[in-house]
Parts: C-alpha cells; structure tokens; sequence
C-alpha cells in the first residue's frame, strides 16, 4: 500500500506537467480567451448553464482590466439582456454563430432597484448564439462595431 501512494506521489506531478500550461486559479478553469479584433484580448468567464447565465454578473463589485464574461447558446436566438442587480457598467457584445458582432449595447448602466421589472432590456433585435459582456469603454476603446469578428 506505501508502494502505491510512494509511486502515485512521484508520477502525479510529472503526469500533470506534461499537460502543458495549466490555469493558476479555479476562475481559469472555466475561461476562454477571447481576441478582439484589434489584438485585444479578454480573458471570459464561459458560462453555459442556465443557473450561471441567470446570475451573470449580479451582485458583482467590480470586474478586472481585460476580463469578462461569454455567455454561449446551443443555438442562435433573439436574447434580450438586463442588469438587474449588476452594479458595474458593461458593454454587451452579442454574436453570431460565426463570432460576427450583431449587436452592441455600450456603457449599459447598472440597475440597482428591489423589482426586476423595473429594468430595461438591451439587446435583442438580431439572432446571436454567444454574448460577451466587458467592462463599459472596453469596445470604444478597441473600435469595436457591428460586423467585426472576434476570435474565440
């Protein structure tokens, strides 16, 4: 029994470094890094699950310099968004099945308010399968439009 955790204990960590780079924390581990079109790049939450794509960026402090959030559809559809309990400005980015910008919503304001209702929506009027939202001023900075492509 020693034998086999003495061994499992040498082979483990040469097995995992062959694994080539590895994330330095658990929020890497669900991340994908996404490209923008004039060489920006974030580093985004993936969220596929209904209960995370619910919560989003609710109740969120702050987001990091070149960080977000991608939000990613089993298919294209007409996907309103709103920032009830979001208390940081955001870009919203929506896209394509072909990473292709549809749609934008820059500098959407934070609404802090008891009732949901309350809140408009952004968003929404073209069929997207992926949205990204980033900290406001992050697509007038990099000239993000309609159109473009981001790499992800």
């Amino acid at each position: 029994m020693r034998t086999v955790s003495f061994t499992t204990g040498l082979l483990l960590p040469l097995l995992l470094a062959a694994c080539g780079e590895k994330p330095s924390t658990m929020e890497e581990v669900d991340s994908t890094e996404v490209t923008l079109p004039n060489g920006t790049k974030i580093l985004a939450e993936a969220v596929e699950k209904k209960a995370d794509m619910m919560r989003g960026m609710m109740f969120r402090n702050s987001l990091g310099a070149n960080r977000g959030m991608l939000f990613i559809y089993a298919k294209e559809d007409r996907i309103p968004y709103w920032t009830f309990q979001v208390r940081i400005p955001l870009d919203i980015i929506w896209m394509d099945h072909q990473h292709r910008v549809v749609d934008l919503s820059l500098n959407t304001p934070p609404c802090l308010v008891r009732q949901s209702d309350s809140c408009p929506s952004y968003g929404g009027r073209e069929p997207a399968q992926f949205v990204l939202e980033v900290n406001a001023g992050v697509a007038a900075k990099s000239q993000l439009k309609v159109g473009d492509v981001l790499d992800f």
